[in-house]
């Protein structure tokens, strides 16, 4: 066992929002997502067949829904997505990183 540290080596995200796996055990995945100003391009559509929790810990964005519903996350915030939910990243702030927590998990 070795601990690590979330914010540590932490990507610039200048160019593109960067996904990092922290760890994949069978069904379950835990990523690192880091954004700074990028959103899901127009027209396209996260429709996943896990569920998806998020967490932002450091910065703040906004999670679209193809309902017209719209979530706005800050620091320490979470929000749980349904599997087969249509959902985009529609802003994050472009003065600094957005550090996200993802865990991905099965329907069950």
């Amino acid at each position: 066992m070795k601990p690590g540290n979330f914010f540590t080596q932490l990507p610039d995200a200048l160019d593109a929002e960067v996904f990092e796996d922290v760890l994949a055990s069978g069904p379950v995945r835990i990523e690192r997502i880091v954004s700074r100003g990028q959103v899901t391009p127009p027209g396209e559509w996260y429709d996943q067949e896990e569920g998806e929790w998020v967490m932002v810990l450091r910065g703040s964005a906004h999670i679209a829904f193809a309902d017209g519903r719209e979530v706005v996350l800050g620091e320490g915030d979470y929000l749980d997505i349904p599997a087969r939910m249509r959902h985009r990243v529609s802003w994050t702030d472009p003065d600094c990183q957005t550090v996200w927590l993802a865990v991905f998990y099965p329907v069950t």
